[in-house]
């Protein structure tokens, strides 16, 4: 009998390892974590539109970022540029064709363009491309300049100077805008400036020294002093897009000026994703693909042009999207885009984290999905038959010892 129990129990321990022994393809979750992409080159000018006299010059900063793993070289010129007008790309130094990008870093140019003499007021436009070496990435950036002829009141303005270089910025309407003034003393003598602005109901609206946080309703300056002060706007929530003009005014006694600033608000950028069910989970198998369909909604009140997809997955996984790039969509309007996600061949069975990033013009949205990576069914068929070839096993053993 001690033999038969003996039997007994490795026949118990053997049926026991065949069920719960973890199949071929047994992983932790979360084992690969999102990656920096492989490469990702993007552009942006520091002000896309810009108002001037018609005797002033227009310079600007023009920022490459290279969000990627590895290096670019980048070529850079000016595609579009009005009639007459002189323009270049430059450093501190030389005029620029091309430049090197080092991986997860940012390089800055200089965009400079001089207005040709007697150049009437109007709107100019110029457009700055951009492509790496291979033409993988390719950009394109607008500028628009706007000539304007100084108000009557500046021009006869006594005793105070007010000048501005950017009167004009343009940008979402729940941004922060500042502009940058320079306020010069004409007098003889010392004196208390008081500042005013005047703007667009419920927007707010500061003075505060350069450089500074604090806020200010007056300078003190010297005789001949010039001294620069920000002017901050902050507009309405509610604010529709659109232009909305800034009225500022300095004045110490009988000297005083005005000067008209202006922001062009061009709506609020904003993505949702998601999906139908709410659900950011998903099985597959391995080298199998599975499908999965988000949507992307346009929550801002301006258009989205030009969504791309980004995806940061484990190694040796692909990730497809269709359609592979949304070209524009309107406020309110959602567009459906199906998500193909294939695990390597060889992953192992366990919670994999896959991520998304829906890139629009303005605005970008991220999203993650859960994989859970099956073992192949054939394994189970052979689980089912290492199960049944144990108990027959186990019942000629017991027929074996029960005759003896």
């Amino acid at each position: 009998m001690r033999k038969t129990h003996w039997y007994k129990w490795f026949g118990i321990v053997l049926i026991s390892a065949a069920i719960f022994s973890p199949g071929p393809g047994w992983s932790a979750a979360g084992e690969t974590d999102a990656q920096t992409p492989e490469r990702l080159v993007t552009m942006a000018v520091q002000y896309p539109a810009v108002s001037v006299a018609p005797d002033e010059d227009v310079s600007m900063d023009v920022i490459f970022y290279n969000k990627g793993r590895r290096d670019e070289n980048v070529a850079v010129w000016i595609e579009n540029r009005p009639e007459q007008w002189k323009a270049r790309i430059k450093t501190y130094r030389y005029t620029v064709g091309s430049l090197h990008v080092p991986a997860e870093s940012q390089k800055t140019l200089t965009f400079e363009a001089h207005p040709p003499q007697d150049i009437p007021d109007g709107d100019y436009t110029f457009e700055i491309a951009a492509e790496t070496a291979d033409g993988f990435f390719e950009m394109r950036q607008p500028i628009q300049v706007t000539i304007e002829r100084m108000p009557a009141a500046a021009r006869d303005a006594k005793g105070v100077k007010l000048t501005t270089s950017y009167p004009v910025i343009r940008g979402p309407s729940d941004a922060k805008f500042e502009f940058s003034v320079d306020v010069e003393s004409e007098l003889e003598q010392d004196a208390v400036f008081d500042l005013f602005a005047k703007g667009p109901e419920g927007w707010e609206i500061n003075f505060k020294p350069a450089y500074e946080s604090k806020y200010i309703s007056s300078l003190r300056l010297k005789a001949g002093q010039n001294q620069s002060v920000d002017v901050e706007v902050k507009p309405a929530i509610n604010a529709q897009a659109g232009k909305f003009p800034i009225q500022i005014r300095v004045s110490s006694g009988e000297a005083k000026t005005e000067a008209e600033l202006m922001v062009i608000l061009t709506g609020t950028y904003a993505l949702d994703v998601g999906t139908a069910s709410g659900l950011l989970s998903l099985d597959a198998r391995q080298g199998k693909t599975a499908s999965v369909s988000i949507y992307v909604e346009n929550t801002g009140s301006a258009p989205n042009n030009n969504i791309s997809f980004m995806s940061f997955k484990p190694e040796n996984w692909t990730v497809e999207f269709e359609p592979e790039k949304i070209e524009g969509l309107p406020p309110g309007e959602i567009e459906q885009v199906d998500v193909r996600i294939t695990p390597d061949k060889d992953a192992l069975v366990g919670d994999y984290s896959v991520s998304l990033q829906i890139e629009g013009e303005k605005s970008k949205k991220p999203v993650e999905f859960r994989v859970s990576v099956k073992a192949s069914s054939a394994w189970a068929w052979v689980g089912i038959a290492i199960i049944v070839l144990v108990i027959i096993l186990l019942t000629i053993m017991f027929r074996k010892l029960g005759r003896r």
